[in-house]
């Protein structure tokens, strides 16, 4: 039987969670907490590189990031669906790894698989915790999902920050890993180009995030839930 997860970011394509969350994923490995990556696809519609590229590429990354286990839904690139079946086989894997904090994509994005993706980890979330599902699994639904909305700026304000200053470095290694996608790009995913090498430009948005909370480098995150405080002088983060 597999061991729980503490953490689980679901990315569509390989890479995505590198981007979006690396940091805090290394920061919470670091903490002892069991960390999990899913693709749902294999990348194969990508315009640089393989599917077969890229799945080596990704093991080099999760190597870096300290995660546990790192899966493949074998979604078709660039054809992500939230239907009964796509649903079902992602609770699947939830059931199995028993996350109790699950990382998806933006509800918005440039690409069609993030946005469909978002609303399908939403979903499957829900629904593996359903006891008629499958009888042959046990149910399980996590207590919290986050929505990593790093470069989308077009987004509610985050409802939160995580600081990754001390592992902002690590994180642009991982992505490193992808030399397929990255090495000379200057765009990628849902960052957008600014005339400076992609690497140069997910540094300036960590510090732009950083900055929101005073420190170095951050990855910002989206809850539809309020979050709760219940010591108001332990409140961080100067209003002057």
């Amino acid at each position: 039987m597999t061991a729980p997860v503490d953490l689980l970011a679901i990315g569509p394509h390989r890479d995505d969670v590198e981007l979006l969350c690396g940091g805090t994923l290394i920061k919470h490995a670091r903490r002892g907490h069991r960390v999990a990556i899913l693709d749902l696809t294999q990348g194969e519609m990508g315009t640089r590189g393989s599917a077969a590229l890229r799945a080596e590429e990704a093991a080099r990354a999760a190597a870096v990031l300290g995660v546990v286990d790192r899966r493949n839904l074998e979604l078709p690139d660039a054809g992500i669906e939230n239907t009964g079946a796509t649903r079902a086989k992602l609770a699947s894997v939830l059931r199995t790894l028993r996350p109790r904090v699950v990382i998806g994509p933006a509800p918005r994005g440039r690409h069609p698989d993030h946005r469909v993706a978002a609303e399908l980890v939403r979903d499957a979330c829900f629904l593996a915790g359903l006891a008629k599902l499958d009888p042959q699994t046990a149910p399980h639904r996590p207590l919290k999902v986050l929505h990593a909305i790093s470069y989308r700026e077009d987004h509610e304000k985050p409802t939160f920050v995580v600081d990754i200053s001390d592992t902002f470095e690590q994180k642009l290694d991982a992505i490193k890993c992808y030399g397929s996608q990255f090495d000379g790009a200057t765009q990628a995913g849902e960052v957008y180009p600014n005339g400076e090498p992609l690497y140069d430009i997910v540094r300036h948005h960590a510090a732009h995030y950083g900055s929101l909370i005073r420190c170095r480098y951050g990855e910002p995150f989206f809850t539809y839930e309020t979050m709760r405080a219940d010591d108001l002088l332990a409140l961080e983060v100067s209003t002057f």
